[in-house]
C-alpha cells in the first residue's frame, strides 16, 4: 500500500492556492498567453506530479509477453493459442478481495439503501449455497465463511461477476471520497443516505447533492471558488476487474525474469521452476500455493499438512511473485472483465487485447448545447422499484441485521428492473439501477446525435460478437451484397445456439484450492455465466496507470 495513505499533509486546497500563485506567470508556449491569470481569463495550469497508489494496489510495469498456453494441453482445446502482445502499466490488488472487505461492503449498502430500497443489499449478497454439496458436510461453510471473523482474512466466494463488477464501482466512490475528505474539500457524512451518497460520477457531472465543506481556487474572475475537476488529477481512475490480459501477465511477474529486453524464462507457473514446490534453501520443499495434489488429497496428512488449507487459505498466504502479488495461482480462481471466446487470441488487438462489450454513452436530456448535443447529463434520482423476490426474505425490515443465507441467496433474485417512474432500465432510455448513479445507454445508429458514420470503430458498436455473429461473420460476406440477405443460418459462429458460449460468458484464470495443478498455469483459461458464481472463484481489483509507465521523472 502506498505510504500516502498513512500520513498526514497539508490541504490540498493550500497547496494549490500556493502553486497557481507561484506559476501564475507561466506561459502557454503555444499563445504566449499566461497561465492562472484572472485578466486571461484565468485557464489554470494545476499542480500535478503522479497518479497516486491507491489502498490495497501495487503498481504493475507493462510490456510485452506471450499471452496464452504455451505448455502441453491435454484437454486438447486449444482455446487460447500463444500470442506476443503488449501490456500498459497498470495497478492490481495485492490479494484477492477477502471476506472482510466484502463485508464492509455489504455493511455500507446496507446502512446507506437498507431503510428505503433494501433490494440493493439483498442483490449484492453473495450466495453462501455454493459451499452445498449432495455427498459433503460442507454445511459450516455455508453459514460461517462469509461473516465468522475466523475467515475474515479469506477471499471472498460466491461473487458472481456482476456483483465484482458493483463492488468495484462502489470501491471507487468510497476511496475517492475519502480524498476529497482527506484534502479538506468534503464534509464527513458519518450517516450518507440513498439521497446524498458520494458517487464520483455524479460529482464530475454536477449532480451530486452532498455537502462541500470548501472548494478549491479559482482564477476565473466571475468565480472565485470551483469544485474538483477531472483537469486536478485528485481523482483516482476507476477500480474495475483486470482484463485477461492484464491478469495473466501480472500472474507471470516477468518483471523479476528478465535480462535486458530478453525474456529467459518462460514460466510454467507464478514461480519460478517447472514444479509446485519452494526451490529455495529456507523453504526446500515446501508447497508454493493452495490446490489438489492427488485424488483426495486437499490438505496433506496430519501433522504435515502440504498446504496448510483444507479449502480457501487468507489472502496472504505463502509468497508473492515478483510484482508483490499473493495466490495468482491457487487458493480462488478469478474473475477478468472479458468476454469468453475461443478465438480470443486469434482476433486480438497486439496492443492491450480486450474482448469487450457495447459501448456505452451517457443518457443526456432534450436541453440543446452548442452543435446540437444534448444538454444535461441524466441520473437516477428516484432509484428503482424492486417489486419482487423469487425467495421469501425473514423480516426484511431488519436491514442493519445479518439475514439468512438459505433465505435470500439460494439462487439470482429476480429483480424488477422499472424505475420510479415505470420506465425501463434495460431499454436505450438508460440503465441506472441505483439512486444517484449516471445513465448510460448503449451506442446506437438509432439516436441521431450518435452519429455513427462519423465516428471511428462505432458502426458495429457491438463488439462482442466481432467475427462470429455479426453480418461480417456470414458465410458470404466476401461476395459482397448477398450477404445482408443471406446471413440468417449462414454464418461462421453461432454461439448459445450450439453450445454454452454467449454474450453473457465470462472469463476466470488462476486455479483454486479444488483444482489440480495443470490450471496453475496462468495461461490457462476457463469461462462461466456472469450471473453465476462458485465456492473457488473470487476476484481481486485493479485500476488502469495513467501518464508514464514507470513513475515520475522515468
Amino acid at each position: 500500500m502506498n505510504l500516502n495513505w498513512k500520513k498526514n499533509r497539508k490541504s490540498l486546497a493550500f497547496v494549490m492556492a500556493a502553486v497557481l500563485v507561484s506559476c501564475s506567470q507561466e506561459r502557454s508556449p503555444v499563445t504566449g498567453w499566461a497561465y492562472n491569470d484572472p485578466a486571461n481569463g484565468g485557464f489554470e495550469k494545476p499542480p500535478y506530479e503522479e497518479q497516486e497508489t491507491g489502498p490495497g494496489l501495487v503498481l504493475i510495469e507493462g510490456g510485452t509477453f506471450s499471452m496464452g498456453r504455451t505448455e502441453h494441453d491435454v484437454t486438447y482445446e486449444w482455446n487460447n493459442i500463444p500470442r506476443r502482445v503488449t501490456v500498459s502499466s497498470f495497478y492490481m490488488d495485492e490479494t484477492e478481495v477477502s471476506n472482510l472487505s466484502y463485508v464492509e461492503y455489504l455493511y455500507w449498502t446496507s446502512r446507506v439503501f437498507g431503510p428505503t430500497f433494501p433490494d440493493i443489499y439483498y442483490k449484492s449478497l453473495p450466495d453462501t449455497l455454493v459451499w452445498r454439496e449432495k455427498l459433503a458436510y460442507n454445511e459450516p461453510y455455508v453459514e460461517y465463511y462469509l461473516r465468522h471473523p475466523a475467515y475474515r482474512d479469506y477471499p471472498v466466494v460466491g461473487v458472481n461477476w456482476l456483483q465484482a463488477n458493483d463492488f468495484c464501482a462502489w470501491r471507487t466512490d468510497r476511496v475517492n471520497e475519502f480524498i476529497l475528505i482527506r484534502e479538506g474539500l468534503l464534509e464527513h457524512t458519518q450517516s450518507p443516505s440513498d439521497q446524498d451518497y458520494f458517487s464520483t460520477e455524479a460529482y464530475l457531472s454536477g449532480k451530486w447533492q452532498g455537502q462541500l465543506k470548501t472548494k478549491l481556487p479559482s482564477f476565473d474572475g466571475q468565480n472565485p471558488e470551483r469544485e474538483v475537476k477531472m483537469e486536478d488529477g485528485i481523482f483516482l481512475p476507476k477500480y474495475r476487474l483486470p482484463t485477461e490480459a492484464e491478469w495473466e501477465y501480472a500472474a507471470y511477474g516477468l518483471i523479476g525474469n528478465t535480462i535486458g529486453e530478453r525474456i529467459t524464462d518462460r514460466r510454467i507457473y507464478p514461480w519460478n521452476g517447472h514444479g509446485v514446490r519452494n526451490a529455495t534453501d529456507k523453504y526446500l520443499g515446501q508447497i508454493n500455493a493452495n490446490f489438489v495434489r492427488g485424488a483426495g488429497d486437499y490438505m496433506g496428512t496430519a501433522g504435515f499438512l502440504n498446504d496448510n488449507a483444507d479449502v480457501t487459505a487468507p489472502v496472504y498466504s505463502y509468497w508473492p511473485n515478483d510484482y508483490g502479488l499473493y495466490n495468482m495461482s491457487g487458493n480462488v480462481c478469478e474473475w477478468v472483465m472479458d468476454v469468453y471466446r475461443p478465438n480470443t487470441l486469434q482476433d486480438a488487438d497486439e496492443f492491450r487485447p480486450f474482448r469487450g462489450n457495447v459501448f456505452n454513452t451517457q443518457v443526456r436530456d432534450s436541453t440543446t448545447l452548442i452543435g446540437g448535443l444534448g444538454g444535461e447529463i441524466v441520473t437516477n434520482v428516484d432509484g428503482p422499484v424492486y417489486q419482487k423476490f423469487k425467495h421469501k426474505v425473514n423480516n426484511p425490515t431488519a436491514h442493519g441485521v445479518s439475514i439468512d443465507p438459505v433465505e435470500v441467496t439460494d439462487s439470482v433474485l429476480t429483480i424488477m428492473t422499472n424505475d420510479i417512474n415505470g420506465n425501463n432500465n434495460t431499454t436505450p432510455e438508460g440503465k441506472s439501477d441505483i439512486p444517484g448513479r449516471v445513465k448510460w445507454r448503449e451506442v446506437s445508429s438509432a439516436v441521431s446525435t450518435d452519429n455513427l458514420d462519423e465516428r471511428r470503430n462505432y458502426k458495429t458498436a457491438d463488439y462482442i460478437n466481432y467475427m462470429d455473429g455479426d453480418v461480417n461473420s456470414s458465410i458470404y460476406f466476401a461476395s459482397g451484397e448477398d450477404a445482408y440477405t443471406e446471413q440468417a443460418g449462414k454464418l461462421m459462429y453461432e454461439y448459445a445456439k450450439t453450445s454454452l458460449i454467449n454474450d453473457k460468458s465470462r472469463v476466470y484464470k488462476g486455479g483454486s484450492w479444488r483444482d489440480r495443478a495443470y490450471f496453475l498455469n496462468p495461461g490457462a483459461r476457463r469461462y462461466l455465466d456472469q450471473r453465476q458464481s462458485s465456492a473457488w472463484l473470487g476476484f481481486r481489483c485493479s485500476m488502469t496507470r495513467v501518464g508514464s509507465p514507470v513513475g515520475l521523472g522515468k
